[in-house]
């Protein structure tokens, strides 16, 4: 680490990285219903104290995405990307899920590691870069609704690739890092998720003649054992850092009694994705096996949709973004562990498909023993480190 790098490292500010932290653990965020305008606002107010460049976009009603950038010179920037969503509370909490209680080095609450305090740590990486002069911006963009269907990304994708279009110009980033929980380890592959729901329509009638009417459960179990099927042939070709993609029937919804053959039957399923596969042709593919089973011959009929997709993504290990990063993960403290790959789908996977930029996944916290938990907390060393890393990164690409 060179003497310039140092002195720029020593602007991180620990007990500013704990006290936004904790504001934006203090802030609701719960998606659903879609509450992130709290936490919008106080990331937008620390910014603007800061003395960073602060534009909202709004994506729906009360639902803002927020940019929040450190001008550079004209040069391609850093884009750190995240979410200001957070899931549902749920029970079991034996603190305070809004407090932003720091206790034994760690900070509690509701998105305390996914991803509140991934969000702090680039906003505190980005004050210590003040007056580095870099060659190009650093971009913090935080969006809504993550955690449900991703309507935050794709506004956000959707208004850079204009930009880009009207500057005659490719996005304007050397890399992205998404600020997710990774326990600090370098994620240079991500699966991507999509939801599928399969309606099966059939006739109602008395349950004492059950032949007079087509009964829409039978449908949906002959359309969920298909589903089974398809996982259990896909466990046969694993991807090297993701392992296989997979299908899981999470929810069924059919009948109003037991003394009624029912007419309607909702299935939903989640279908994880690997770098590559195209979402349109995984539902053409379900879509085909399930006309194979021919239930139009029972008077049934199949409405499919997937209402839900987000890409996967995988980037070179010997990518500059991924040198670099590695390089400056060790360098600010981070553990020794290998570039992995993350069986969890996260913002990312859109731009790197939709704004053609190298992502990586780098944050505090911890995905697997933390993000949407009881208790959920973040350790601080270990948001002072995530915030080290982004700082040498951004001085090491764009210096």
């Amino acid at each position: 680490m060179t003497p310039d790098e140092q002195s720029v490292l020593d602007r991180i500010d620990e007990e500013l990285l704990v006290r936004v932290t904790c504001q934006l653990l203090q802030a609701i965020g719960q998606n659903p219903p879609g509450e992130e305008a709290a936490t919008v606002a106080v990331l937008a107010a620390a910014g603007r104290e800061l003395g960073l460049d602060v534009v909202t976009s709004p994506v729906e009603p009360g639902r803002d995405n927020v940019s929040i950038t450190l001008a550079g010179g004209n040069g391609p920037g850093l884009l750190i990307l995240g979410h200001t969503d957070v899931v549902p509370v749920g029970d079991g909490w034996t603190t305070d899920p809004y407090g932003g209680v720091v206790k034994e080095g760690r900070i509690y609450g509701r998105g305390a590691s996914d991803m509140k305090g991934g969000l702090a740590a680039a906003l505190v990486a980005m004050a210590a870069l003040r007056g580095a002069g870099l060659s190009g911006p650093v971009e913090l963009a935080a969006v809504v609704d993550e955690e449900e269907t991703g309507k935050g990304i794709r506004a956000y994708v959707d208004h850079a690739r204009g930009a880009a279009v009207a500057a005659g110009s490719g996005p304007g980033f050397l890399g992205c890092i998404t600020a997710e929980p990774t326990d600090l380890q370098t994620i240079i592959a991500a699966r991507g998720d999509s939801y599928l729901r399969v309606a099966v329509h059939g006739r109602a009638c008395h349950a004492g003649n059950p032949d007079d009417g087509a009964n829409a459960i039978y449908g949906a179990a002959a359309v969920v054992a298909e589903i089974e099927r398809l996982h259990a042939e896909l466990a046969a070709d694993p991807h090297p850092l993701l392992g296989p993609a997979t299908w899981s029937v999470g929810q069924i919804n059919g009948g109003t009694g037991g003394s009624i053959v029912p007419a309607d039957c909702v299935i939903v399923a989640d279908r994880r994705l690997l770098p590559g596969e195209s979402p349109a042709a995984v539902l053409d593919d379900l879509r085909a096996r399930v006309a194979a089973l021919r239930l139009e011959d029972r008077g049934l009929s199949v409405e499919l949709e997937m209402p839900m997709e987000m890409p996967a993504f995988e980037t070179a290990a010997d990518a500059e973004l991924v040198r670099v990063i590695e390089a400056a993960r060790i360098d600010a403290g981070g553990p020794e562990l290998p570039l992995a790959g993350w069986t969890a789908a996260c913002d990312g996977g859109y731009v790197a498909r939709d704004l053609d930029v190298p992502v990586v996944v780098l944050g505090p916290g911890s995905v697997t023993t933390q993000a949407h938990r009881a208790d959920e907390s973040v350790p601080i060393a270990e948001l002072v480190t995530a915030a080290r890393a982004y700082t040498l990164t951004a001085l090491r690409l764009l210096t």
